[in-house]
């Protein structure tokens, strides 16, 4: 039974157990900010399991991409050395909310396995909590499985919990028999052994209690299921091939890298773990890039390196000396794309992506080696026979320069290396990283708004169809605690049962305005919204008293309301101007709208010429120029995607979606925003800046309507104003400065030239004043250098000038004085420019030092310089 069966029979499976199939959400969890990746089928039920939202269904199934590659799930350094470890794998799983528990779950997991994939029974034994009598009783006596095959094992095992404190339960795991030749050979082989003869198959998990924070277990009015099952461990079972590796999800991709590297795979045990690391690595970057996620130094993206450079540095070690990795992410796309269409859809950008890290990994090497063997030649110098960890992190951090890569070069010098030290550093950096890391979840809910909500109080949105609404007040806020009433000058949250403004999400705004009645005036300076239909009115009691219950009348700033929707309408038409222009792997990476400007955040790996910028700016205005319709639709989530609508996070939209229309499919996106009728309403679009944010991730700024011509005209004013003072006009500027530059550059020539002829001059005068001291030439001598640039460039003419001899120069400049020292090739080994600038800058109150043969220093002692040079004499002629 090839993959795509296995997963499809146990997805048909559920749904003809009454199971709505839910697809599979990003890599990137929404709403948690305390994972990196999803990393297991419950994720995007978790507020399902801790009651905080409810579903249209009660029992679900899924087949979840998981990565297990950063955080307290980390697989990463385990990949390759295994059969059955992986950063990217399938997670099949069904779950139940209050629905069916123990006796459903063991059921139906026993009839899909024996009956459904047809494994023999006398293969399979499970495992159950020790104090799990009720498990064992379903698998003993329902199930029919002799005690022998039902083991009883400890909380580390078979006990999960959702944290310190929550949801928790005991677990129940199937184990499949590989047979005797796979195992140990010890007759106490079972399915606690550390050898593979029994693969840990399907776990189940009973969430039934809630752990308190005294640690007390009470039982949960209605206990859940939540189950896990490797896609890539079962298709191996049902293939009959030993390792997950061998199965039909990894072959095409094996099959590629035997024929870059010119091995067979399985032929060579240390050759084979480079074959799995690679091909692991490879589907995990397809499908972290294909989820938006870009390579970097922090976060996600800093694993997703990670997991690049490690499948690149096993490719070193099968002889791979070409790019390689892209080719084989694009075979990931060819296995994988017909059941995950993201991958199709964002091909051309990953292989772009993967491209551009192989490269610079190139460089990587190249510029990591220098700077080793460079460290390397200083310790050897010192005498200092191990590495410090701090380099390794350096090289590590900064390059990407792999630590085994350190280690083996150090091997063959005669180093050792401070792997220690390594480890603490990359400690604190993780640690560093954890805790600047935002996630990328909504904001956490106040817990008054979580009362609030629990209570099921709610406002209903009237703002997409006007800008004044009649309300009844059903909750006042001060101070994070509700009250009964509020009266002037008070700062209040106030929620109604109804309002016409717009709550802050999606990157636009909270809508500002008013809300009273005869007596009352309250002004709103924001409005927030949280899950759900809470809609909060944040502002000051200006006038009167509020109380609980009262009829209000709510009247949102409509200029300001409109300006937001020019801008919110024109991120849509930007969003498609970009797709068009530079590819459809550009994605949104988050966004502003404001009524002053627009902010949008995208994903692109490299800068946007200005022509591209300029032919992006011109779509986006002809757009606004044809004055195309904007329509909205409630459309089923599964019939907006049909229609190729974009959705920031798809997995987190309800069933029913709001469809924004520009024209006949100029633009169409899930939006939960406000926006113009037609696009001519926008007026202009001026695009002000380009740049990047992140790795990966470009910023576009701009503005529109009465903001974008206010902008325009000060530029025009500002170029008319530049070519009053170049005395030219407005088209001529651009060739004036031209000009100007060109004036420039020429007597910048001119003075190059004339401070050759009188550094000539000066060399000839100069080396007239060397004595010989030891057998030495030797100069020290005030000379006129406005910067030690200057001096340097005289002394390196004095030096080529003079031959053989030891060259000490001085300048003032800008109160400060400058020193440098030059000894030629033949004298370093008797004479040390260093310790020469080293000794004078201490004369003239300062510092200095260098190499051998050329130094560098100075000070603050201007009055001490003529008797510093004259020193140098006396240090020459005692250095016998």
């Amino acid at each position: 039974m090839d993959s795509r069966k296995v997963r499809e029979k146990f997805l048909q499976y559920f749904r003809d157990h009454g199971h709505e199939i839910v697809k599979s959400s990003s890599l990137v969890p929404k709403d948690d900010p305390t994972l990196l990746f999803t990393n297991a089928g419950m994720v995007q039920f978790k507020n399902l399991f801790l009651g905080l939202e409810k579903a249209s269904y009660t029992r679900a199934a899924s087949s979840q991409k998981c990565v297990r590659a950063g955080g307290k799930h980390n697989d990463l350094d385990q990949v390759g050395y295994t059969n059955r470890h992986h950063t990217f794998f399938e997670m099949l799983g069904n779950f139940s909310f209050g629905d069916y528990f123990k006796e459903g779950a063991i059921d139906m997991a026993w009839e899909l396995m024996t009956i459904g994939y047809g494994l023999p029974e006398e293969r399979l034994s499970v495992s159950i909590y020790k104090d799990d009598d009720e498990a064992y009783k379903i698998w003993n006596e329902n199930i029919g499985l002799p005690d022998d095959r039902i083991m009883r094992f400890g909380e580390e095992d078979n006990f999960w919990s959702m944290g310190e404190t929550g949801p928790c339960g005991p677990c129940s795991e199937i184990y499949v028999d590989q047979g005797p030749e796979i195992g140990c050979g010890k007759p106490t082989c079972s399915v606690d052994c550390d050898c593979d003869r029994y693969i840990e198959i399907w776990n189940l998990v009973f969430t039934q209690y809630n752990r308190e924070p005294n640690g007390e277990l009470t039982s949960l009015p209605k206990p859940n299921i939540d189950t896990g099952m490797g896609l890539e461990r079962l298709a191996a079972v049902m293939q009959d091939v030993y390792s997950n590796y061998e199965s039909d999800l990894f072959s095409d991709i094996l099959k590629l890298i035997e024929q870059f590297a010119g091995s067979r795979y399985g032929q060579d045990r240390k050759s084979d773990i480079s074959f799995r690391v690679i091909a692991d690595h490879s589907r995990a970057v397809a499908f972290l890039i294909a989820d938006g996620i870009m390579p970097s130094n922090e976060g996600r993206g800093y694993v997703l390196r990670r997991i690049i450079r490690r499948a690149l540095r096993y490719g070193q070690v099968l002889g791979l000396k070409d790019t390689f990795l892209h080719r084989l992410t694009d075979t990931v796309v060819d296995v994988m794309g017909t059941d995950y269409p993201e991958l199709v859809r964002s091909r051309r950008f990953i292989d772009e992506v993967v491209v551009n890290e192989e490269k610079r990994f190139a460089d990587t090497l190249f510029h990591g080696l220098s700077i080793l063997r460079e460290e390397m030649d200083g310790l050897r110098s010192k005498e200092r026979p191990t590495i410090p960890g701090g380099l390794v992190f350096r090289l590590y951090d900064t390059f990407g320069f792999p630590p085994d890569l350190v280690e083996d070069i150090a091997r063959d010098e005669g180093f050792g290396v401070d792997m220690g030290g390594f480890d603490n550093a990359m400690a604190q950096q993780r640690a560093a990283s954890q805790r600047s890391w935002k996630g990328s979840g909504a904001e956490e809910m106040p817990e008054i708004y979580r009362r609030l909500d629990s209570r099921g109080i709610e406002c209903e949105f009237l703002g997409y169809e006007t800008l004044s609404a009649q309300g009844t007040v059903i909750s006042i806020l001060k101070h994070g605690e509700e009250v009964d009433s509020a009266r002037g000058d008070e700062q209040v949250e106030i929620i109604l049962d109804q309002s016409p403004f717009y709550g802050e999400s999606g990157g636009q705004v909270g809508d500002t305005g008013w809300i009273g009645n005869d007596g009352l005036r309250i002004e709103v300076v924001d409005t927030v919204r949280y899950p759900k239909n809470l809609i909060v009115h944040k502002g000051k009691v200006i006038e009167g008293m509020i109380s609980v219950g009262d009829k209000v009348e709510a009247i949102l700033d409509e200029a300001r309301r409109r300006n937001i929707a020019d801008n919110h309408t024109a991120t849509h038409l930007l969003q498609a101007a970009l797709r068009e222009t530079l590819g459809e792997h550009v994605k949104q990476a988050g966004s502003y709208v404001g009524p002053e400007r627009l902010r949008f955040d995208f994903t692109h790996f490299a800068q946007i010429t200005p022509e591209r910028l300029k032919e992006i700016e011109m779509r986006v205005n002809l757009n606004i120029q044809k004055n195309l319709p904007v329509t909205t639709q409630i459309l089923p989530r599964d019939e907006a995607f049909k229609l190729g609508a974009i959705a920031l996070f798809e997995e987190r939209y309800g069933d029913q979606v709001r469809v924004m229309t520009i024209g006949d499919g100029v633009s169409r996106e899930l939006c939960g925003g406000t926006h113009v009728t037609s696009t001519g309403e926008i007026g202009i679009f001026f695009l002000m800046s380009e740049g990047a944010v992140a790795a990966g991730i470009r910023r576009i700024e701009a503005l529109t309507g009465e903001g974008g011509i206010r902008e325009i005209q000060k530029e025009m004013e500002n170029l008319k104003t530049i070519s009053g003072i170049l005395k030219t006009i407005p088209d001529q500027l651009v060739t004036r400065v031209e000009h100007l530059i060109g004036d420039y550059k020429e007597k910048e020539r001119e003075i190059e030239s004339l401070k050759a002829r009188l550094a000539t001059k000066q060399s000839e005068d100069l080396i007239n004043t060397a004595k010989v001291i030891n057998g030495v030439r030797v100069i020290s001598q005030e000379v006129g250098a406005p910067n030690p640039k200057d001096l340097r460039e005289f002394g390196d003419h004095l030096r080529d000038k003079l031959g053989s001899g030891i060259i000490v120069l001085g300048a003032r400049a800008n109160n400060k004085v400058f020193l440098l020292c030059r000894v030629t090739p033949d004298l370093i080994d008797k004479y040390d420019a260093g310790k020469i600038i080293k000794a004078l800058s201490a004369l003239v109150s300062g510092k200095g030092g260098g190499r051998k043969d050329m130094a560098e220093g100075g000070g603050t002692r201007i009055s001490e310089l003529k008797n510093a040079l004259s020193k140098v004499y006396d240090m020459i002629a005692e250095h016998s």
